[in-house]
């Protein structure tokens, strides 16, 4: 991971690429090196999604325990976490917190994030970055979240500055804001690609209703 203030789209895209595995799995390590340089961008976008950021990381260590327990081998990629706990009834099992899970709610986190990137780079100076991350966020994270969540979560938003202010804190300079915009398109397509494999395992093994 950089250790700058800025988030690093190269590192991202680097990680992703490196996550993906054969033909439909994405190694877990990889994914959370890139998805760790990704929480970045909500830090960046000010408080707003701050209540986001803290989740992520708390679900992180969790899935560190995961990777350094008794049973690390079979929570190498997301393929092999997911047989493994559905083969067992891991997932069903009280007081046990389940990796499946855990990962699930990364795995929404990063739908909301690629979308409004995505739109923040394609809209012009003038569009009100607001309306841009509500309606990303309304297609994305609002429908997991309590209406108290999504009601401050919303309210919040407004507080967002323009497009040239929002880059600018997201990326640092001009230099490395066009820098960024380059390799943004190759970055978008390596989170597609493993948004996309994700979300058919959890499809492959009915996980996306884990409580």
């Amino acid at each position: 991971m950089s250790n700058e203030n800025n988030l690093d789209l190269h590192y991202v895209q680097q990680s992703f690429q490196r996550s993906l595995k054969e033909e439909d799995d994405v190694v877990i390590e990889a994914y959370i090196d890139g998805y760790n340089e990704l929480v970045k961008f909500l830090n960046l976008i000010g408080t707003v999604f701050s209540f986001v950021s803290s989740d992520v990381k708390s679900k992180i260590k969790v899935m560190e325990k995961h990777r350094e327990g008794d049973d690390a081998i079979y929570y190498e990629s997301f393929k092999k976490m997911m047989k493994y706990e559905k083969e067992t009834s891991l997932h069903e099992k009280n007081g046990f917190v389940s990796g499946s899970r855990t990962m699930l709610r990364l795995h929404r986190g990063l739908d909301f994030i690629r979308l409004f990137l995505k739109r923040l780079s394609e809209a012009d100076d003038g569009v009100n970055t607001c309306t841009t991350c509500q309606c990303s966020y309304n297609e994305t994270l609002a429908e997991f979240h309590p209406w108290y969540i999504r009601k401050a979560a919303t309210l919040a938003m407004h507080a967002l500055p323009t497009r040239p202010d929002l880059l600018k804190k997201i990326f640092g300079s001009e230099e490395k804001l066009t820098e960024a915009l380059v390799v943004l398109p190759q970055t978008l397509q390596s989170c597609d690609e493993v948004y996309r494999r994700v979300e058919q395992l959890y499809t492959d093994f009915d996980f996306h209703g884990l409580p």
